[in-house]
């Protein structure tokens, strides 16, 4: 087997597992890399807070870090937790000669808000540590308490960022987690260049707990592995968002990422085109379901996780179709990507509603529309005359255009299960049809299917 890149992670240890060098060692490894460490502290702390902490003694720090460096080859390396004036000097000298790029992510408060830099080690810090990196990585807190700086617009970003160059990082990069934002901005800021800004959508959850360690331990790892910096910034911030999404509660407060999001996408690969076929099986050995698909071709599309795009969206290669015979008949064979349409609306209304896992393009004749009112089903209907220019009709894009902007206009997006889409000249009107899993669209479209034999 090839060898691994070897990032070293620097920090402090969290009994709780969120953050600090387990968070560091989950995130190197689930994205690639071998990680090694040097533990500059140990903390007591669980969701909640931090109840206490022992650090060894700074000749023991530098010992771990002396005596990983003199074996094994390190390609990357990143600080977190440094705590202490004496641990940060005992380090200094052994960082100032490296020979790989270095990722320092100042951290000064725990989530929680317990302190885990003293207060006599911020100057250290600033005078032995960020001369050393090749980019830092503070959020707006750190930096403005690195700078003096309130914070409050970009321009405030860029000055505080121009203050930290001059402290000594090649680069720097102000994250904007804290900020009040539909949209997270991280700006990326180098000498001699313009700032680029680095967007994410914001996740809403109160697992963050650990967050700036991950997002460090990634561009960590990139570096690791020969990426370009902002290559490796997007990638980076990427993984977190993903970790973000799909984090779940471990304790009374606020929890870490999921930093096993990627292996559970690749683990639910095989699933979800299982799940595919399944329900295409059910629905060509279904009499007379096919009245409720449209004239021209439908489709099923069934998402992994958290999926980001129509690549990790399944549905059949060729569609689905009913015959002149009245059979139903899907085309094809299970694939990711191949669904335009069908695949950015279920896109779309899982940036609203995630727990929505599938959907399915039905026809949308008069019948069908009193089929849908009497099923009782939340519907909401795209307005096609509202479409801007910059939209196109091709695809998918005014699916996804269409889907999100009407669906974040209900009171409670959470509950709408079809998307009805009146269709214009050239396109067929038809309904997407929602469901958690392949199990309640199978139940839904029974549903459907008994209420439109009633109207014949």
């Amino acid at each position: 087997m090839d060898r691994l890149p070897c990032v070293l992670t620097i920090a402090g240890s969290d009994s709780g597992g969120g953050a600090g060098i387990q968070a560091d060692i989950k995130t190197i490894s689930m994205l690639g890399g071998y990680a090694a460490s040097v533990i500059t502290a140990l903390t007591a702390q669980n969701t909640k807070n931090v109840t206490g902490i022992h650090a060894p003694s700074s000749q023991f720090v530098a010992q771990q870090l002396l005596t990983v460096t003199e074996d094994i080859q390190i390609d990357a390396a990143k600080t977190g937790m440094l705590f202490s004036e004496p641990i940060i000097e005992a380090i200094a000298p052994l960082l100032r000669h490296k020979k790989y790029p270095l990722v320092v992510d100042p951290v000064c408060v725990a989530t929680s808000g317990a302190k885990l830099l003293k207060e006599d080690a911020v100057d250290a810090l600033i005078r032995l540590i960020f001369p050393c990196a090749d980019i830092l990585t503070p959020n707006i807190p750190e930096a403005e308490m690195f700078t003096g700086i309130k914070i409050s617009d970009r321009e405030d970003v860029f000055r505080a960022a121009r203050i930290l160059l001059d402290m000594g990082p090649h680069a720097v990069l102000i994250k904007g987690g804290h900020s009040q934002s539909w949209a997270i901005t991280d700006w990326f800021v180098a000498r001699d260049r313009d700032p680029i800004p680095f967007l994410q959508q914001r996740v809403q959850t109160i697992s963050t707990h650990g967050t700036g360690c991950t997002l460090s331990a990634a561009i960590a790892t990139g570096l690791a592995q020969g990426l370009e910096i902002e290559a490796t910034i997007k990638k980076a911030q990427e993984y977190l968002n993903l970790g973000l999404r799909a984090s779940f509660p471990i304790g009374e407060g606020g929890g870490p990422p999921n930093h096993l999001a990627p292996w559970l996408k690749v683990e639910a690969r095989e699933k979800v085109l299982s799940d595919l076929n399944q329900f295409c099986r059910w629905l060509e050995a279904s009499d007379g379901i096919a009245a409720l698909l449209p004239k021209g071709r439908g489709n099923i599309a069934i998402s992994l996780p958290y999926a980001k795009d129509l690549s990790e969206v399944a549905s059949m290669s060729g569609g689905i179709v009913g015959t002149h015979g009245g059979d139903a008949l899907s085309v094809g064979f299970p694939d990711f990507g191949v669904s335009e349409r069908t695949g950015a609306t279920l896109l779309a209304v899982q940036r609203l509603n995630p727990e929505v896992g599938c959907a399915v393009t039905l026809g949308l004749t008069k019948k069908m529309k009193q089929v849908l009112h009497l099923s009782d089903f939340e519907s909401i209907w795209i307005k096609r005359e509202g479409k801007p220019d910059y939209i196109s009709l091709e695809h998918g894009r005014f699916e996804e255009w269409g889907t999100f902007t009407i669906l974040k206009e209900h009171k409670a997006p959470g509950i709408v299960e079809a998307i009805a889409d009146p269709g214009g000249y050239g396109y067929e009107p038809v309904l997407r049809l929602l469901a958690k899993d392949v199990g309640d669209l199978v139940e839904k479209m029974k549903k459907l299917f008994k209420i439109l034999k009633t109207l014949d």
